[in-house]
Formats: structure tokens, sequence, C-alpha cells
């Protein structure tokens, strides 16, 4: 019988020369207020590139939600309805 084994030679960490390398960066310098601050700034970076709908675009995809709401509720009060009257028509 045959036996295959993985020969991949593995780095070892901290690279070529034998020294660990630091982990973190400029990130592991910072204390957690500072990286709470870099946080929030990320954030707000983050939402000045968001495109926000207008009004009348904010009003019309609500309103098509609503009505795609209420026509799944029609839809499954509609099956459920059926369903029980099947139901009491078939055990009595």
């Amino acid at each position: 019988m045959t036996e295959i084994t993985d020969t991949a030679e593995v780095p070892e960490p901290g690279g070529s020369d034998g020294k660990k390398s630091r982990r973190g960066g400029k990130r592991g310098k910072k204390g957690p207020l500072a990286r709470l601050a870099l946080f929030y700034r990320q954030i707000v970076a983050e939402l000045r590139k968001v495109v926000w709908p207008t009004r009348h675009q904010l009003s019309t995809y609500t309103t098509v939600v609503i009505i795609f709401v209420v026509i799944m509720i029609a839809l499954i009060f509609v099956l459920d309805y059926g369903l029980t009257e099947v139901m009491k028509f078939v055990f009595g």
C-alpha cells in the first residue's frame, strides 16, 4: 500500500533571518481611545460616500415596499384560509 504525504515546506514565522515579526504594525501602537476615534472617523468618511435618495425617491421606494407587503399579506391570507377550508372539508 502506498502512503501519500504532503511534503510542502511551511515557512517559519518571522522570515528567513530568524527574527520574530512584529504584529499589528501601526495599529498595535495606538491605545483603545485612539482606535475608537479612528473607527469613528472611518465611519464618517464612508457615510460621506453614500449616495442618499431624494425625498421623492424615498417616498416612491416606501410606497412600493408597502404595496408589496400588503400584496404578500393578502396572498398568504388567501392561501391560509383556503387550506383551512380544505382541511375542514377533509377531516370534518
